[in-house]
């Protein structure tokens, strides 16, 4: 289900959103919803690895270098 929100957003950076390639075929709301879930997404992905870092500390760090990108953490 969808719902509609209001949000204020500065006139220019409207403009530039507006003449945007993906903007102009997908809709406003299209890119936004996406870029909403990006930003979730990349905040999760950082606050697990965070959490990885503080349970295994500077030694499990090194440990985990490299794999922290890796796997599929479930969204559900």
């Amino acid at each position: 289900m969808m719902k509609p929100v209001r949000i204020t957003i500065d006139e220019a950076l409207l403009r530039a959103f507006d003449q945007d390639a993906q903007v102009r075929a997908k809709g406003r709301s299209a890119v936004l919803r996406r870029l909403l879930a990006d930003y979730l997404s990349k905040n999760r992905k950082a606050a697990i690895t965070q959490a990885y870092h503080r349970g295994y500390g500077k030694a499990g760090a090194d440990e985990l270098k490299g794999w922290t990108g890796e796997g599929a953490w479930r969204t559900d």
